[in-house]
């Protein structure tokens, strides 16, 4: 999974309502017309994916806290985060709509890119998972799927009635092969260790580093401390990922800065590395 996050597109967290579950997952397109730029130049997606969130937030008549979908998919293959895991989305049609089924949007439209290639089918089953592993069921629907509407367009929407398959024929996860993995006894053990150890000291460094790395892309740890030692700094910065949204929105003493494996796992879904005990 190619994953865009907020913090790397430069958006704080979402002011989104909180839902944990959903009925499954609901496919759109834009509905206008976009642009063929997208299919060679993957910066005119993140523009495009920056345009819709800023038209959303300035539509004064819907009130939208956020871009409406949780994830857009580009087709260069990324997975662009809107509202993320956990968030109800604002796109379905009305709030019966939106609480019964999150919202992934494929970057094409009625008109220019009209098409999804393979690899925005690809990423947009990624969210698809990516939702099932955080709370959503398993219906895959498109938009028009109880609400009167063109979208998610012909082409989507044909995919979607085959079940949403990836390209190479199959509804079911890509193999973690070639992840690199996290073991989550292996960086507790270092949250505890690291912080009262002199200057430098590392413990599991090439597994802790995976972590830093991704709380960094998160935007809590600054890079002068990704560096391999669990420290008071990294702890920190975990206790934050725990009581976020997306890292399960944990309280008091299960947001102590200790990696459990739930939240360990949320960040690894994120940031490409897998969970062991």
């Amino acid at each position: 999974m190619k994953l865009v996050t907020r913090s790397q597109l430069g958006w704080p967290a979402s002011a989104a309502p909180a839902q944990a579950t959903a009925k499954g997952v609901k496919v759109h397109y834009e509905g206008t017309a976009v642009s063929t730029k997208l299919l060679t130049d993957h910066a005119a997606c993140i523009a495009e994916w920056k345009a819709i969130r800023a038209s959303h937030l300035a539509n004064k008549v819907e009130n939208y806290s956020d871009v409406a979908y949780n994830y857009a998919a580009c087709p260069h293959g990324y997975l662009l985060e809107g509202r993320g895991i956990g968030k109800r989305t604002g796109a379905n049609g009305n709030q019966d709509l939106n609480r019964a089924h999150y919202a992934i949007v494929g970057l094409v439209g009625s008109s220019g890119l009209v098409t999804p290639t393979d690899a925005m089918l690809d990423a947009i089953r990624d969210g698809i998972d990516l939702l099932r592993q955080h709370g959503a069921g398993p219906e895959i629907k498109g938009h028009r799927d109880g609400y009167a509407t063109t979208c998610p367009g012909a082409s989507l929407y044909a995919w979607v009635q085959k079940g949403a398959p990836r390209p190479g024929g199959t509804t079911t996860p890509k193999p973690p092969a070639g992840k690199p993995s996290v073991s989550t006894s292996h960086v507790v053990a270092a949250a505890r260790k690291d912080p009262p150890a002199a200057q430098g000291h590392t413990t599991y460094k090439a597994e802790v580093l995976l972590v830093e790395k991704a709380l960094q892309a998160e935007g809590y740890l600054p890079a002068d401390y990704v560096d391999g030692s669990f420290g008071t700094k990294t702890v920190s910065a975990y206790a934050r990922w725990q009581r976020s949204p997306a890292g399960g929105g944990y309280v008091g003493k299960d947001a102590d800065g200790i990696p459990g494996k739930a939240s360990l796992q949320r960040l690894g879904a994120r940031y490409g590395f897998t969970v062991t005990n």
